[in-house]
């Protein structure tokens, strides 16, 4: 007589207890690796930032691209993506929402974001319509045009900066 496998057929529901929690998720109080973060409770050395410098948090529903670590994407065009989260490397041309690179990311290329948020490397041409944070650990270069920016003691900007990069509906208002 075979007795059944608890990973087959009817599961019991008080033994279910790990596929009942919902997953953390990215840009709602949590790391970019998924773990939950409270910023509040985080102090300056270990990395938590004061209001003025809060990144923004992304709204969850929209569809996302992850680039992993030790991912390499290159040669590639980037659309319909409303948040792209750079953990390996990635050389393209995009149009998104939200940006989030990793301390260990990098974006080589051209990226034009709503709000962009650097922790790795972005080397290329970068227009941020609304909020760009650099974070210390961040280093970005190139040709970059932003609303409002951000940089955290220790974050590196360099090349051809320009502010008053609004949203082409409004620019074409004015």
């Amino acid at each position: 007589m075979a007795t059944q496998s608890p990973f087959f057929g009817k599961r019991d529901r008080d033994t279910d207890s790990l596929t009942s929690r919902p997953a953390p998720l990215v840009g709602s109080g949590t790391n970019l690796s998924g773990t939950p973060v409270n910023p509040s409770s985080l102090t300056a050395q270990q990395g938590g930032l004061n209001a003025a410098a809060a990144a923004p948090v992304a709204k969850e529903g929209g569809s996302k691209l992850t680039v992993g670590p030790n991912i390499k994407l290159k040669g590639v065009e980037i659309t319909d993506c409303d948040t792209l989260v750079v953990e390996g490397l990635v050389e393209a041309t995009m149009d998104s929402r939200l940006m989030q690179i990793a301390e260990q990311g990098a974006f080589k290329g051209s990226a034009e974001i709503d709000i962009a948020e650097i922790r790795g490397v972005f080397d290329g041409s970068l227009t941020v319509r609304e909020k760009l944070v650099i974070h210390s650990t961040g280093k970005v270069t190139g040709k970059i045009r932003y609303g409002k920016i951000v940089i955290e003691e220790g974050g590196q900007i360099s090349g051809e900066i320009s502010f008053g990069a609004a949203k082409p509906s409004l620019q074409a208002a004015a």
